[in-house]
This record gives structure tokens, sequence and C-alpha cells, in this order.
């Protein structure tokens, strides 16, 4: 699959992604809000533009699950405290938007997720929205390096 590039510029610094000897960029685009969701895209990415998820996964290959179940558990898992609950479940929701060009192949697949996210209340307003911004882009971060560790 050709490279896609990505979105635009980060609207936060970017964050460095260590997968074993390779030194990634972890971006996302300007948060926006709708109806009490923070929405953000969030990508990793190197010169030539977004690395495909295949990038992330362990040494040994990847999983035979699509990445959003690895990625999922460890961006929410890295967002507790932070992610208004409801009915016992974390509000956050994520998403590829951009499909593998074989879908028997998913790590195929570009390193760029949609998220939704509703703050916790208490939290988001102690913090700017840089503040919460940055606390995502880590706990991404966090997780694509987290999948790559066998």
């Amino acid at each position: 699959m050709p490279r896609i590039p990505p979105p635009g510029p980060s609207f936060l610094r970017e964050h460095e992604v260590v997968l074993g000897e390779r030194r990634l960029r972890a971006g996302m685009d300007r948060p926006t809000e709708i109806e009490g969701w923070w929405l953000a895209v969030l990508w990793v990415a190197d010169a030539d533009g977004i690395v495909a998820c295949r990038a992330a996964a362990p040494a040994a290959g990847p999983p035979p699950d699509p990445p959003l179940l690895r990625l999922g558990p460890l961006f929410s898992g890295g967002l507790a405290g932070f992610v208004l609950e409801d009915g016992g479940r974390q509000q956050i929701r994520l998403r590829l938007p951009v499909p593998p060009d074989d879908p028997g192949h998913p790590w195929s697949a570009p390193l760029v997720v949609q998220a939704a996210i509703r703050w916790e209340p208490a939290r988001a307003a102690a913090m700017t929205q840089n503040a919460l911004a940055d606390v995502a882009l880590a706990a991404f971060r966090r997780a694509v390096e987290g999948i790559h560790r066998p």
C-alpha cells in the first residue's frame, strides 16, 4: 500500500515513538468537540509518511486479530481516570479510518486512528485543551509502543 501523508502538521509537538531500533513520530490534528465528544485524528509517521500498523506489530509478526483489538485496550488504559465512565463503560471510541488494501491483512492499514472521547468533567475543567490533547497523544504513543512489545 502506498504511504499516505499525515493530514497536516501536528497540533502539538510530536511525540517520539520507539519501536525497537526505529524512531517514529506520533502526531495529531487539532481536536474538535461535538455534542460533548472530543474528536481527534492521531497517527504515527516517519519521513515517508504514515507507517502501516505492521510497523507496530510484535517482532514475531502481526497477531491474527485486527490492530484495534490490541491498540484499543492499551489506549483506553492509558487514559484511565481521564475518560468519563457511563454505566461502567469508558466513553471512548476508536476506529481506523483508512482500511487495508487487503481485508485479509488488517495490519497493512495505515497507523492512523480517529478517536472520540468524553473526558471526565472534573479533570477536563482543571486542564487546558492543550494539556488534554497531550494526555491523549501520550497515551496513544504508549499504546503503539505497547503493541510492539512481545
